[in-house]
């Protein structure tokens, strides 16, 4: 009864005054969106994630000692920043998924240091995962590999990007806890070991990596 009533009275405002009524929606259209677009703002802020118990008390904590945080030159990477994506319609489709999020926070599932340790790893398989799927698009955002100079970086670090460059890799399947500390049950080397076994198998030269070599073997061995 409601919507017909509602009907009929536009129906009456667009057949006696035409233009009120257009101006009137579009009017309401704009609260609509200026309240959606506020509130969208609003939860994208690092002041709102740590707003939470949760955050500011375990993973906050932990990002406050890296230097995404702090650094020589001030520039910061925040919550949001790597968290939420920058286009809009990723953005409303992360803002959505985050709904669960806060069933969880009702649910006091990780309102404890220990119920937060005793769910890390999985907490941080499923935002590697949303990372890889996106090819670290939020990290991207500052650290494109195709801008940057392997030349003026350190040895390893410079060779590493550009193998991974043609590897078709992208910084989460190799920068893993960069703004929280990893899981206990997480190995860190494991990826290492995975790009040192293909480069093997590529029959790849040692001497690129380490020092101390000589035609690709060991001077030792």
């Amino acid at each position: 009864m409601r919507q017909l009533a509602a009907y009929m009275f536009l129906r009456k405002a667009f057949t006696r005054q035409p233009f009120v009524a257009i101006i009137g929606i579009f009017l309401a259209g704009v609260i609509f969106w200026g309240g959606f677009n506020w509130s969208m703002e609003l939860s994208n802020t690092e002041e709102f994630c740590i707003s939470c118990h949760v955050m500011q008390k375990f993973v906050y904590q932990e990002y406050k000692t890296t230097i995404h945080y702090r650094n020589r030159t001030g520039v910061r990477a925040s919550c949001p920043d790597c968290h939420v994506p920058q286009e809009w319609n990723h953005k409303v489709i992360r803002k959505i998924q985050a709904s669960q999020e806060l069933f969880h926070w009702l649910k006091g599932s990780i309102n404890t240091a220990e119920k937060f340790e005793a769910k890390r790893l999985a907490l941080a398989k499923k935002v590697w995962a949303s990372m890889e799927e996106t090819k670290s698009r939020e990290c991207r955002n500052c650290h494109d590999i195709t801008f940057m100079a392997p030349g003026d970086q350190r040895k390893v670090a410079g060779r590493m990007h550009e193998i991974t460059k043609d590897w078709q890799m992208t910084c989460i399947d190799c920068h893993k806890g960069i703004a929280h500390a990893l899981p206990e049950d997480f190995d860190p080397d494991a990826v290492l070991d995975l790009i040192h076994d293909r480069l093997e198998a590529e029959k790849a030269d040692c001497r690129q990596c380490h020092k101390g070599m000589a035609g690709g073997h060991s001077e030792d061995g």
